[in-house]
Formats: C-alpha cells, sequence, structure tokens
C-alpha cells in the first residue's frame, strides 16, 4: 500500500490517539515504525484491511532480506548443533568465515533499506525469533556476500526442514560463497 503524506500524518496522529486512551487492538509502535522507516508493507502484512484496502505488492528487497534471514537460520542451527572437531574443520575449511558462524546483519550506512527491513521483521513483527536483541548492523555492506550464498544455499533449501539440517559440508560450501570470487 502506498500511504500519501497527509495519510501518513493522519495514521500517525490516530495512533498517538490509541495510546493515549491505552487501546490496544492496534499495533501503533509498529505502525510508527513502518510508516517512519517507509516499510508499509509490514502493516499490509500484519494489519490487512486496516490501513487501507489495497494491498502493496511485497517488495523485491524485502524477499532478498527475508531469504537471507533464513539461510542464516538454517547455518546457525546447523553449527551451533555440531561437535568442536566438526566445529574446527569448517573454521578451517571456510576460513576466515566458518569460526563465528552467526549472522553479521546488514550495513546500516551502506545497506539501510535492508537493515531497516530486517529490523522491522525481526524486532517489530517478531519473525526469525533467533536474531532478535541483536545488533543487525554490520558495519561492512554485505549484501554481494549473502547474494553469493544463497545461490548456492537455494537449491539445498529444499530439502531442508524438520527431518533434516544442513550437513556440515554443505555448511562450508555455503560459507565459502561468501568470498569474492574475484580473490
Amino acid at each position: 500500500m502506498k500511504i500519501s503524506n497527509p495519510e501518513k500524518l493522519i495514521l500517525l496522529m490516530l495512533s498517538d490517539i490509541y495510546d493515549k486512551l491505552e487501546l490496544t487492538n492496534i499495533d501503533t509502535r509498529l505502525l510508527r515504525t513502518a510508516i517512519h522507516t517507509e516499510n508499509t508493507w509490514a502493516l499490509d502484512w500484519e494489519m490487512p484491511g486496516v490501513v487501507g484496502s489495497d494491498n502493496e505488492p511485497t517488495p523485491d528487497l524485502v524477499i532478498e532480506v527475508i531469504n537471507y534471514l533464513d539461510m542464516w537460520s538454517f547455518l546457525e542451527e546447523a553449527f551451533n548443533s555440531f561437535d568442536n572437531s566438526i566445529k574446527e574443520r569448517i573454521a578451517s575449511e571456510a576460513e576466515p568465515f566458518g569460526r563465528h558462524v552467526k549472522f553479521p546483519g546488514f550495513d546500516g550506512n551502506n545497506e539501510g533499506s535492508a537493515y531497516s527491513i530486517a529490523k522491522i521483521l525481526v524486532n517489530e513483527m517478531g519473525r526469525f525469533s533467533r536474531f532478535n536483541g541483536r545488533d543487525l548492523n554490520s558495519h561492512a555492506p554485505l549484501l554481494a556476500n549473502y547474494a553469493r550464498m544463497y545461490e548456492v544455499f537455494e537449491p539445498i533449501r529444499t530439502g531442508l526442514g524438520i527431518h533434516r539440517t544442513l550437513s556440515p559440508e554443505e555448511v562450508i560450501v555455503i560459507l565459502k560463497a561468501m568470498r569474492n570470487r574475484a580473490s
């Protein structure tokens, strides 16, 4: 949904009124955050029909960020389940990215849109709870790295789920893709 400036002002004023009256049937924090960060797609997801009738198509960058968060969830889950000898193998073979297999986030300065999408997904919408409470600012641009990793991860993703997590070999090959191909 595209919200015009006058509509944004009205929604923000209504959220203030809701807060003053202590009404709780609308998440005014999410409403404010979505408007201030230009992530109004989140309102369609969390409050369908409340803030308008025309659903905004989910932006491509939102889908991209969701894919990367999903990939990192699988990477962290698998890595945390391995014993120390396998973790050492991953650290050695996927140097330098295999030592601390933890989602680094997005660069708040150069990847601000991806960063704000991740923050609203995790902190406001309660998605990808594994990353809740973390600093999602990597302080270095990583979108291109994640794209290379996801290219390797996507064909593997279809076989993952309740009965299977990533193998050590899969974790290694995905982490190795984080390297710039030119180097």
